[in-house]
């Protein structure tokens, strides 16, 4: 199934400064959410100063930048592991922190009160009172801002429903993005913008797993659905572009509701398997390095006679995993 007509000239997208680095030369690092960075051999890089939550990683060039909540609510970043305050006069309705982070000038994503930071400009989203932002919700490219999530419907306060904002003569817009006939709730987790105009949007309709090409609805297979089971069956956690593929991960559900880690190349799917039957998986993240494709997956689960709660994350590139961090719980990466 080919989702999209638009052909990129790599994989890469919005490459970061200086190009595209060889293997030898490049570092993978991945980011826990108390802040702590590691390599991609698992050695601590840094300890975020003032941490108190760490959600978004990224690089350009060979800096790496890191958005989260400062433990005095300071409004600002981490760059190359030392905080950096922002100098903006915000609105005394914004909260102090940033859950959200992206290259091109300073966009910044805050939540709650949800606005976006370019420039040391501080914009509203229209009706975004009733906003609830995805996890990966920001996406930049050549300079025009995309911010996606759910909306409470107005007739319910029980129903969302998946929409994208887009930046639009200065102001921040939203266009609610289709579900399929007969489905009430929807949400969107995450974006990847490339081409300044083009928007790929992961997340779900309904209990399956979507993506919105250019706000056109696709949703993708599974490989075990019972439409009789109440609970979510299939999201999409993080997508990208790789050349004119549509690349997505996230997690399904099998035949005894177990959850696995699943990844899906312009709409066929491949399961990414831990090889440790006793373990649930998921996908966390996908990033498109060059012509290399990376995957961020987890595996969970309470071994017998134990009472705690295993995780493990594991790195795979184009297909096959290389690296496996035991007791390790990474929410985010970014290859420089």
């Amino acid at each position: 199934m080919v989702l999209m007509a638009v052909v990129l000239a790599s994989c890469a997208g919005d490459e970061p400064d200086g190009g595209v680095k060889p293997d030898a030369k490049r570092r993978v690092l991945l980011l826990n959410g108390d802040g702590t960075i590691y390599d991609g051999n698992g050695v601590k890089v840094a300890q975020l100063p003032h941490c108190v939550n760490a959600t978004n990683i990224i690089s350009d060039g060979d800096d790496y930048f890191v958005a989260g909540i400062h433990d005095e609510l300071r409004e600002g970043y981490w760059k190359n592991g030392h905080w950096n305050t922002l100098h903006v006069d915000f609105p005394d309705d914004v909260d102090r922190w940033i859950d959200g982070i992206a290259k091109w000038d300073s966009y910044i994503f805050l939540y709650d009160h949800p606005h976006v930071l370019k420039n040391s400009g501080i914009f509203s989203l229209d009706d975004g009172e009733r906003f609830l932002p995805g996890r990966q919700a920001l996406a930049v490219s050549e300079g025009r801002c995309y911010v996606v999530g759910s909306k409470l419907t107005d007739d319910s306060a029980y129903d969302y429903v998946p929409v994208l904002y887009y930046e639009h003569k200065g102001r921040y817009t939203f266009e609610l993005l289709p579900m399929p006939a007969g489905v009430h709730t929807g949400t969107c987790t995450c974006v990847y913008a490339h081409d300044r105009t083009h928007t790929l949007v992961g997340g779900y309709v309904g209990k399956r797993p979507a993506v919105w090409v250019d706000t056109q609805l696709h949703t993708l297979p599974i490989p075990y659905y019972r439409p009789d089971q109440d609970m979510i069956q299939g999201e999409v956690t993080s997508v990208a572009m790789c050349g004119d593929a549509v690349l997505a991960v996230g997690v399904a559900k099998d035949e005894a509701g177990r959850s696995v880690a699943m990844m899906w190349h312009d709409g066929e799917y491949d399961i990414l398997s831990s090889g440790d039957s006793a373990m649930e998986t998921e996908a966390v993240e996908v990033l498109v390095y060059g012509d290399d494709v990376y995957v961020l997956t987890r595996e969970f689960g309470t071994p017998a006679r134990r009472d705690v709660l295993v995780i493990n994350t594991l790195l795979w590139k184009n297909g096959e995993p290389v690296k496996r961090f035991d007791g390790m719980d990474f929410c985010n990466f970014t290859v420089l």
